[in-house]
């Protein structure tokens, strides 16, 4: 059952943090569907103005973006956990759930994968009501402090998440992929991939000549290309920017991309038609 504010109480207010402005809004919108009463005191565009806005706004609940340029979303969780009598609720927002789902486990903060879902967003606004409801209020609130163990195993969970990023951004891009076409592997270039296709199994990759499988799914294959060459535009499909001829919009709204060596049309789902916003 949905924890509910006290009828009497202030609206709550949140702070996004994004580097991607088509993201905030996103979320933005996605928070006013789910959570209209919640107020949206601030958008911060990067890890330090995120602290700064926690510091002079001191919202309720921060949507952190884990990567952010300059200081990221878990650099400035650390900041914020540290100031003087906060009492917020951290979210962080990743489109990475390889490290995310392990680290968050400690039930000490929660996190959205991208792009942000609204069932998954509920959820979240349930466990944050949850948790605000059991904060002191009044003059508990301001004597109220974390216990040395809370507080050190929150900033353990945030140390080793950082390790995790800071390994995962470091770690050089694939170039080659082994693939299998009936009886025989090759050697894939990466740069000859025109797009990825997973299904319950296998993972198709397309190329101008032939199709592969691997056992890859999509959601591993995503940190591993530079994402300024790939994009992923569906669940279970991510394609070469350098491939695609055109995005098409039918009567519904819905979108899909046409390849310029390929004559298959590729989905864009809803969750990720921001892309071609203006397509």
């Amino acid at each position: 059952m949905e924890a509910d504010p006290k009828p009497d109480a202030q609206p709550l207010r949140a702070l996004i943090a994004d580097d991607e402005r088509l993201l905030r809004e996103q979320l933005c919108t996605r928070l006013g569907q789910v959570w209209p009463e919640l107020d949206i005191c601030g958008l911060a565009r990067d890890g330090l103005e995120a602290v700064r806005m926690a510091e002079d706004l001191r919202p309720d609940v921060v949507f952190l973006d884990i990567r952010m340029p300059g200081m990221t979303g878990i650099e400035a969780a650390r900041e914020i956990v540290a100031l003087d009598n906060w009492q917020g609720q951290l979210v962080f927002v990743t489109a990475y759930d390889e490290y995310a789902v392990t680290a968050f486990e400690h039930g000490a903060l929660d996190y959205l994968l991208k792009p942000v879902e609204v069932p998954r967003l509920e959820r979240t606004k349930t466990r944050v009501l949850q948790r605000l409801q059991a904060r002191p209020v009044g003059a508990d609130a301001a004597s109220a402090e974390s216990s040395p163990a809370d507080s050190g195993a929150l900033l353990q969970t945030l140390l080793a998440l950082q390790r995790q990023l800071n390994a995962q951004q470091n770690a050089p891009r694939l170039r080659w992929l082994q693939c299998s076409s009936g009886q025989t592997t090759r050697m894939v270039a990466v740069d000859d991939i025109l797009f990825f296709r997973s299904d319950e199994k296998y993972t198709r990759v397309q190329t101008r000549e032939q199709e592969f499988l691997i056992r890859t799914p999509i959601r591993e294959l995503v940190p591993q290309l530079d994402e300024q060459q790939f994009w992923q535009i569906h669940r279970s499909t991510i394609v070469n920017l350098g491939e695609i001829a055109a995005v098409h919009r039918d009567d519904t709204g819905k979108q899909r991309v046409s390849l310029k060596n390929h004559p298959e049309r590729l989905e864009v789902s809803r969750s990720f038609s921001q892309l071609f916003k203006h397509q």
